[in-house]
């Protein structure tokens, strides 16, 4: 049955913020059907909430960022991408700063933390949007691409001039299991030069090797190395799985990437909304992988009993 989701309870979080580098509290509270993510800024009494939605983002620079009536949320990705990967529909964040605390630069606190208070299932159905024809959007040598498939696959490249880096790929048909063991725990990374330019001028003040992987010219200069094989394509798969959530429910397709980035997946998702002939939005029911003239199957979503983790 795949039914909407939401945590069991509430959950507290207390870590620095990358851009300002200071204490950010922040809740995450169970929220009725139908509610999908809402962000609210208890530090800004009578601002309104902030939809997370893709026509909600107004900044792709470093990180994405939604905002409402000039009231604005950074670095959401992450949570956002735990959200999805752990198949939580509906949620209310509440934090008092204007980003997302930065944790350990990976989505694994909050997979971990989704585990801790577990899921429970509610009273309506998913909504899944179902790919028809191919959408596809692109700027100098970077592209991204959504085509029809009969579930949720993603295939990603990226290129960086960097001995560590160069190519890369990776595909994955997509599960909560998939996701957990494979891609949750891979971390945000950058350039030595880069960072020590942005602090100059005030930017990623919380940024270090707590909470990135960071590179000098020749070589990454944590000890502990990379966490994970792949651990730089499985970051950009984590950042476009937050990026895609924000149309604000699942997709069944392939997602086709090379060298990708938050600007890029959110022009993917406007023009995709644009070309409404290319897709359906189905009510998933019990009926297996067969929906109208649709047939798909359906992302693989357990349902969390709490556990310590």
């Amino acid at each position: 049955m795949h039914l909407q989701r939401t945590l069991k309870k509430e959950i507290g979080c207390f870590s620095i913020g990358l851009h300002t580098g200071r204490k950010i509290n922040m809740k995450i509270k169970p929220a009725p059907s139908d509610t999908g993510i809402v962000f609210i800024r208890t530090d800004l009494p009578d601002a309104p909430p902030i939809q997370a939605k893709y026509d909600n983002v107004c900044d792709t620079t470093l990180a994405t960022t939604i905002g409402s009536n000039g009231v604005t949320v950074s670095t959401v990705e992450h949570l956002l991408s735990a959200f999805s990967g752990m198949g939580v529909d509906n949620a209310i964040i509440e934090l008092d700063s204007f980003e997302v605390p930065v944790m350990d630069g990976s989505a694994l606190p909050f997979v971990n933390m989704f585990k801790e208070v577990g899921t429970r299932l509610q009273k309506k159905n998913k909504k899944m949007l179902i790919v028809k024809n191919p959408v596809s959007v692109n700027e100098g040598d970077a592209s991204a691409m959504l085509l029809p498939s009969d579930e949720f696959k993603i295939s990603y490249e990226i290129d960086f001039k960097h001995p560590v880096i160069g190519k890369q790929s990776y595909d994955m048909t997509f599960s909560d299991e998939e996701y957990e063991n494979n891609i949750c725990a891979a971390q945000t990374f950058g350039f030595l030069k880069d960072l020590e330019f942005l602090q100059a001028k005030g930017l990623a003040l919380g940024g270090s090797l707590k909470n990135a992987i960071v590179l000098d010219d020749k070589k990454i200069i944590n000890k502990e190395g990379q966490r994970i094989p792949h651990v730089f394509v499985k970051h950009k798969i984590l950042d476009a799985i937050g990026d895609l959530f924000l149309l604000g429910m699942p997709i069944i397709g392939h997602f086709v990437a090379y060298k990708s980035g938050h600007r890029l997946n959110n022009l993917l998702l406007r023009e995709l909304t644009r070309q409404k002939d290319c897709w359906d939005i189905v009510t998933t029911t019990d009926k297996k992988e067969h929906h109208k003239t649709h047939s798909f199957k359906l992302p693989s979503f357990r349902t969390l009993d709490a556990v310590q983790v």
